[in-house]
């Protein structure tokens, strides 16, 4: 109960910078927790600060009265620690000035709610809440009231209207609660998302840098080369030497390149010894390119015997730095493409530039997302079976991928991303179905009758936020489907029914 002392008459609802300075001198150097002021407020201050605030207009002055005398207040200066997740909740605080921003360690520094001035937060009458959810740190001076459960029952019978304001606030916690960690489940697919694209772009685009800045020298050495022409003594032997080049060219395409870095190793030094004794000088420079493009042994006693032995090193030092340069243009295109595909996939991803419903290929979809999160799947096991025959769906496609991605990432998790990934697609009557199978550790069945609830996660604490699953069912549940699952131990199921004819439910 607050104290009767001596002290100022002034309206206590302003910014209580005096009470901040009255902080007991043990807590004001640690300056951490928000705590009793050294020097307790006269309950006519406290009626007066009370008065004030909109959630309590309309209270009975014997009403004011009551929670003035029940209540002990807290003071803190900014960034003070008013409350910490998972430790026990006992009070229902009322906020008289100041902000209280809330948030869960696991969220980064997404904010569940700000908790400002005139709001009520903390234990409710009638409710299960044991223990405070999110951590609570003051932002600026704060003054604030509790009143502890053992007060509840005789609250409510000395002010009746706390029974409806208690659901009122309830209503609005949960909506807050929602819509926030929503956010924080947002950003966490994005920051994955984020990582995904970066390790797939870089794998591409490092290539065609290299390949790139690698091609400059090469051109430069080919202009070099430009009076090779010069070298041959008849147009007759330039001509048999271009024919060579082109007849040398298609046998590299058509010929299987060589198996495994011993083989390109063994041909290499066979290419060697024979540039060798034919006087090709920098042997070594034009086997290694000639070994990469696997150019069979008997082409060049071919060439051998087409020309002159003068120009015979000038013109497989030219054929060398071509087929180099061959290849680098090759990997540049290849890493074009590859970038290119990329960003298709995160186009089919979130289906840009459509409509938010649209005729959805199931198994499109479900193929752009495994897109996507391909890095993720480099060291797995991923098997397919689709039912090419599946006619599309009339859906939400962006959002019907937030569910592949979440059963897919659940089953990367369980596996620890080593194990081996199973997607069916197909048709069960006038439903289509999509199965995401995985061989990890297994679902507890003493668990499986919850692991749609939200904020319910197997994952270690700051690993997940219990919403992937609860996002999946409320999207099943959108488009008139269903979701189960079925798990054994190296055997888990999430199945997925999506009605097809659907154009009577928008």
């Amino acid at each position: 109960m607050a104290s009767h002392i001596e002290g100022t008459s002034e309206n206590t609802a302003s910014a209580p910078e005096d009470l901040v300075q009255r902080v007991s001198p043990v807590y004001a150097s640690i300056v951490q927790y928000a705590a009793p002021p050294a020097t307790p407020t006269p309950i006519g201050d406290i009626v007066a600060a009370l008065r004030t605030l909109h959630a309590l207009q309309g209270f009975a002055d014997h009403e004011y009265q009551w929670l003035a005398s029940h209540c002990t207040e807290r003071v803190a200066t900014d960034r003070a620690i008013v409350f910490r997740e998972n430790e026990p909740a006992h009070h229902l605080c009322i906020i008289l000035t100041g902000e209280i921003y809330v948030h869960r360690r696991n969220s980064g520094s997404v904010n569940l709610f700000i908790g400002r001035t005139g709001q009520i937060t903390g234990k409710l009458p009638f409710s299960r809440m044991t223990a405070w959810g999110a951590e609570g740190f003051s932002s600026g001076s704060l003054w604030v009231l509790d009143i502890h459960e053992d007060q509840f029952p005789a609250m409510l019978l000395a002010i009746p209207s706390m029974a409806q304001m208690r659901v009122s606030i309830l209503l609005d916690r949960v909506r807050d609660f929602t819509r926030a960690d929503l956010q924080a489940e947002k950003l966490v697919a994005l920051g994955k998302l984020a990582a995904n694209l970066s390790h797939e772009l870089n794998n591409p685009a490092s290539p065609a840098q290299r390949s790139a800045h690698s091609l400059s020298p090469k051109i430069d050495r080919i202009q070099e080369l430009c009076s090779l022409g010069r070298l041959f003594h008849s147009d007759e032997e330039l001509a048999s030497y271009l024919e060579w080049t082109a007849l040398s060219l298609e046998a590299i395409q058509k010929k299987a390149p060589a198996k495994g870095s011993l083989s390109e190793s063994d041909l290499e030094e066979e290419l060697m010894n024979w540039l060798e004794a034919h006087q090709v000088p920098a042997a070594w420079t034009v086997a290694p390119a000639l070994a990469r493009a696997n150019l069979p042994l008997n082409l060049l006693n071919d060439l051998a015997s087409r020309i002159s032995p003068g120009a015979l090193p000038a013109a497989l030092t030219s054929f060398a730095i071509s087929l180099d340069a061959r290849s680098m243009v090759d990997a540049i295109s290849d890493s074009s493409g590859r970038i290119f595909s990329i960003v298709s996939a995160i186009k089919d991803y979130y289906y840009m530039d459509q409509a938010p419903i649209q005729d959805v290929d199931l198994i499109q979809s479900v193929e752009s997302t495994l897109a996507v999160l391909h890095p993720r799947l480099q060291e797995m096991i991923v098997l397919r079976d689709y039912d090419p025959s599946l006619p599309t769906i009339t859906a939400y496609g962006a959002e019907l991928n937030q569910i592949w991605t979440a059963l897919i990432e659940n089953a990367v998790d369980a596996t620890k991303g080593q194990g081996t990934l199973k997607v069916s697609v197909g048709l069960k009557g006038e439903m289509a179905f999509i199965e995401i199978w995985d061989d990890g550790v297994g679902i507890d069945p003493a668990l499986s009758s919850r692991i749609f609830e939200p904020f319910f996660t197997t994952k270690p604490l700051g690993q997940g936020l219990g919403l992937g699953l609860d996002a999946v069912r409320r999207i099943v549940i959108k488009h008139f489907g269903s979701v189960s699952m079925q798990s054994t131990p190296n055997a888990t199921c999430f199945q997925v029914l999506l009605p097809l004819d659907r154009l009577q439910i928008y």
